[in-house]
């Protein structure tokens, strides 16, 4: 996945020039480029501080550094940075559909990209950001890094992740919940196939003060299955079969199975103070970022 196949210019230039928000306010640990909700009676200037390499030189005291030649960054009233926590689900279910034609409507490419692009989004805004990739294969973290300075070295990692295998997500969120790192806007990006209800594990990352955004994708295909007849499907994950005779019946019975699923997903995020955005991967993933997350109110 390389840069250029992932940003053009024009999409570049636009995820820069938003930042994500968290509904919650948090304390950061050091002043970023979001106004917090605990405002004085201040809400433009508030103080200064070191440029740090990656900082938005629009952001620049130039008159401040024409006298005492070091460069400040302005800030305004209770600015905060924000925690990102980014959890990609690598599970082999995740890597439909399959082969080099519907690259563009596979599920990890599609997670990859919108993890790329919001951690690109964080990084500019020299929020906290962290990566993490689970596969059945073991896992890996990006970071916590702040500043553009680690762009590169972001994509290379998100690149570099490959799905295999099954994945116990509430295995994986109980594990983050305990981590103790520092309470932020908490992205997981999966397919959600798990036979384990993730109740109390979403549960236990509210609890230690994480805000929650579950961007659930499904191909096309897993949306209106094209299958008929007498079948014999396969779990890819657990290799489990299950005979099968698809027909309008069935069709239906799937379809209404699917919207409740989805629902459900839904109102355990809303139920926890969180975020529940499906995304179709036939939707560009930039649409996802610059159009679906802002009416969230995630991305501003």
């Amino acid at each position: 996945m390389a840069e250029a196949r992932v940003f053009d210019e024009r999409t570049l230039r636009r995820l820069e020039q938003v930042m994500l928000w968290s509904q919650r306010a948090r304390a950061g640990a050091m002043k970023g480029e979001r106004r917090s909700i605990r405002r004085g009676t201040s809400i433009e200037f508030a103080d200064y501080r070191d440029y740090a390499y990656g900082d938005d030189l629009r952001r620049l005291d130039w008159n401040v550094y024409a006298r005492l030649q070091r460069p400040y960054i302005k800030l305004l009233e209770d600015e905060e940075d924000l925690a990102l926590h980014i959890l990609i689900d690598a599970s082999v279910s995740m890597d439909w559909p399959a082969g080099d034609a519907d690259a563009e409507r596979n599920k990890f490419r599609h997670a990859q990209r919108l993890a790329a692009g919001l951690a690109w989004c964080a990084l500019a805004s020299n929020d906290r950001t962290q990566v993490h990739g689970v596969s059945g294969a073991g896992s890996a973290t990006f970071g916590p890094h702040r500043g553009r300075g680690h762009n590169l070295r972001l994509l290379d990692f998100i690149a570099g992740l490959q799905p295999a295998g099954e994945v116990d997500l509430d295995a994986v969120l109980r594990e983050q919940a305990l981590r103790g790192a520092r309470p932020g806007l908490f992205v997981l990006i999966s397919d959600m196939y798990t036979p384990v209800n993730l109740t109390d594990a979403l549960n236990e990352l509210a609890a230690a003060g994480h805000e929650l955004l579950l961007l659930h994708l499904l191909s096309p295909e897993e949306l209106e299955p094209p299958l008929a007849g007498d079948l014999r499907l396969i779990d890819v994950e657990s290799g489990g079969a299950r005979e099968v005779s698809i027909d309008g019946n069935l069709r239906e019975r799937y379809a209404q199975r699917l919207d409740a699923w989805r629902a459900q997903l839904r109102r355990t995020l809303l139920q926890r103070g969180g975020h529940y955005l499906f995304v179709n991967t036939d939707t560009p993933w930039e649409r996802v970022i610059l159009r679906d997350l802002r009416g969230l109110g995630i991305v501003r």
